[in-house]
């Protein structure tokens, strides 16, 4: 008899497995129908990153998990090129679709924060895997991504963790601020 009751737990504990990704996969359908996309690349624009980046901080703040940005930036390329804006915008797409590929599908968020930067939140992810992510990153665009006018993608990416140590004395604006300026101003030279 004891049994049944096993079995009986155990396709419970199977079904609440399946809704819930069931329920994971709706979200994130009904996430993409409604979140405002960059027409060019098709990745979340700038105001709902922050939001995001918001949300991921206090989430943070309240369970302790790390979590870490990753930035993309093409502005480096752009200038020593001279390149003229539909170039510029065909390398971003490249660079764009190579992370679309290469980024954790339903966990990572990537958006488009200005005319030449890519910002990926990498939730879970302490410093040191981020910083690896980025190495890797680097490598393989200037590897795999062409440019037009055989051109080589030169791309500057830059990674930051957010730190509770300085949650009791900031707001979360400013916290996310302080990531993003982090993520920009450090850079890893995967070179």
């Amino acid at each position: 008899m004891w049994y049944f009751t096993w079995i009986l737990g155990l396709l419970l504990a199977c079904s609440l497995g399946i809704i819930n990704v069931l329920r994971l996969e709706a979200q994130e359908t009904w996430d993409r129908e409604l979140i405002p996309l960059d027409p060019l690349t098709h990745l979340m624009t700038r105001d709902t990153m922050l939001v995001r980046l918001k949300e991921k901080v206090e989430n943070s703040r309240r369970n302790g998990f790390p979590f870490s940005v990753l930035t993309v930036n093409l502005n480096s390329f752009s200038d020593k090129n001279q390149l003229q804006d539909y170039e510029i915008d065909a390398t971003l797409r490249g660079v764009v679709d190579y992370l679309k590929e290469e980024i954790r599908a339903g966990v990572d968020l990537a958006a488009r924060m200005d005319k030449q930067t890519v910002l990926i939140a990498l939730p879970g992810s302490p410093l040191k895997k981020a910083e690896d992510t980025a190495a890797r990153f680097k490598q393989d665009i200037l590897a795999k991504v062409k440019a037009p006018r055989n051109l080589t993608v030169d791309v500057v990416v830059g990674t930051a963790q957010y730190f509770m140590d300085y949650a009791a004395v900031t707001t979360v604006e400013q916290e996310v601020e302080n990531l993003l300026r982090l993520a920009c101003g450090k850079t890893h030279d995967a070179s």
